[in-house]
């Protein structure tokens, strides 16, 4: 048995994805690789799971390598679920997901399939971290992002994740030598003002465009947006469980019973 790392990789744009391929190239260097990520592009689906229709998978060879791969039918999470009950033969020590097309800083977090598939490793009790690009074009060069990718994995396997965390990572779109470092951060308050493109189609009948901007209402020097935004990569530990505990007290003076 290798005494390596055995190390799942997955994505959200799809099992080609130039971002995956990289993550897969990097993760050869630091552990035994298998590979599950979904069959086409996943962007925003968020911590779908495939419950009303069937899923399917194929052992894959895309790029000639060695480590096993396999092509979903279904989402991110789905990936994963099938990774962990039905193709490892032992627990994972990490999994890896991305590099996604394009952000998944703030609020982003909600709706990215990167990061409910890292979030579903992490529920399953395995370190988990995904990596983002601030490009979202499909030909991005994700050359400058190696070097903080193999070194922020390799601390994860060197020293663990608390429980239930895992890791959000971000990367501005820069060159090698404009990237001034890694910073710890918060995730910054900030959203997406949703316009909708109303138009018609030839039979009349309406559909939409979901358009908009993204605004920052977080002034702080200690988020991911600031970080980004001044040439760092940001890390934000990410934990899965929603509950506002400092609202708890408050609640609890309600009254429930009139």
């Amino acid at each position: 048995m290798s005494k390596k790392p055995l190390i799942l990789v997955t994505n959200d744009d799809g099992i080609s994805a130039p971002g995956i391929r990289t993550l897969i190239e990097v993760m050869k260097d630091l552990g035994d690789v298998v590979v599950v990520a979904p069959d086409s592009p996943q962007s925003g689906m968020g911590h779908a799971i495939t419950i009303n229709s069937t899923l399917h998978l194929e052992r894959v060879v895309i790029d000639s390598g060695k480590q096993p791969e396999y092509s979903c039918s279904g989402t991110p999470a789905d990936c994963v679920k099938l990774a962990v009950n039905e193709i490892l033969d032992r627990r994972p020590d990490l999994c890896v997901s991305g590099i996604n097309h394009g952000s998944n800083s703030s609020i982003n977090v909600i709706y990215s399939g990167t990061m409910s598939a890292a979030l579903e490793a992490g529920i399953e009790g395995i370190p988990a971290i995904g990596f983002s690009l601030l490009n979202y074009n499909y030909n991005a060069d994700f050359k400058a992002s190696k070097p903080f990718v193999k070194q922020i994995v390799k601390n994860v396997l060197k020293n663990g994740l608390p429980k239930d965390v895992v890791l959000n990572v971000n990367i501005p779109n820069l060159k090698r030598s404009q990237i001034k470092g890694v910073k710890i951060c918060r995730q910054a308050r900030a959203n997406w003002e949703e316009e909708f493109d109303k138009r018609k189609t030839p039979q009349g009948k309406d559909y939409y465009w979901l358009t908009g901007k993204f605004v920052n209402l977080d002034k702080g020097e200690d988020t991911d947006e600031w970080a980004l935004e001044n040439g760092y990569v940001s890390v934000v530990p990410v934990q899965f469980d929603l509950t506002a505990h400092h609202c708890i007290q408050q609640l609890n003076t309600w009254n429930f019973n009139d």
